[in-house]
């Protein structure tokens, strides 16, 4: 019994040593403003973690309307930011698995919160959002579906997390 529970004892903190550094951001400047930035309130997902499921979840965009038609995940849906109406989820059961991003996480943490408060159960952000999903080299679509090289920076300031040479900023 002894055994068995110092075997549980030791897994659970590999699972959690794990789970921690799966969420590391490749570049340790923007991942202590991601930690300075979010509230870390609500259930996040990896980049990676997400990039080997997409279609095991729904994926809400909640950035603008304007940073959306110039590149997203593919099958993402737009939800948008100042504009997220609960409405346009319809139908989705409140069981099932959602993803939300934005830029870095910021907007989109605030919209799984709001999902939380409307009961839905399986919701999370995508840790350092689209910017780090291009940095690690997943792909991303413009609006007629076909992978694009090209995302809008939020602004200046924040576009500066962009680290991935082939991407091209626009604003």
């Amino acid at each position: 019994m002894k055994v068995a529970l110092t075997f549980v004892s030791l897994w659970m903190i590999c699972l959690a040593g794990h789970a921690q550094s799966s969420m590391a951001i490749a570049d340790p400047e923007f991942d202590l403003t991601l930690t300075s930035l979010l509230k870390n309130e609500v259930p996040a997902l990896s980049t990676a973690a997400l990039a080997g499921c997409t279609e095991d979840y729904l994926v809400l965009d909640t950035r603008s309307r304007e940073e959306f038609e110039v590149s997203h995940l593919e099958n993402a849906l737009w939800t948008g930011y100042s504009e997220f109406d609960s409405s346009l989820l319809g139908s989705v059961p409140v069981d099932a698995p959602i993803v939300c991003y934005c830029s870095v996480g910021y907007r989109s943490e605030r919209i799984v919160a709001k999902l939380q408060s409307l009961g839905y159960k399986k919701v999370f952000n995508l840790y350092g959002g689209i910017f780090e999903w291009v940095n690690r080299g997943f792909p991303v679509v413009n609006s007629e579906g076909k992978i694009t090289h090209r995302i809008h920076g939020y602004n200046k300031k924040w576009s500066r997390w962009i680290l991935h040479p082939a991407m091209r900023v626009i604003y």
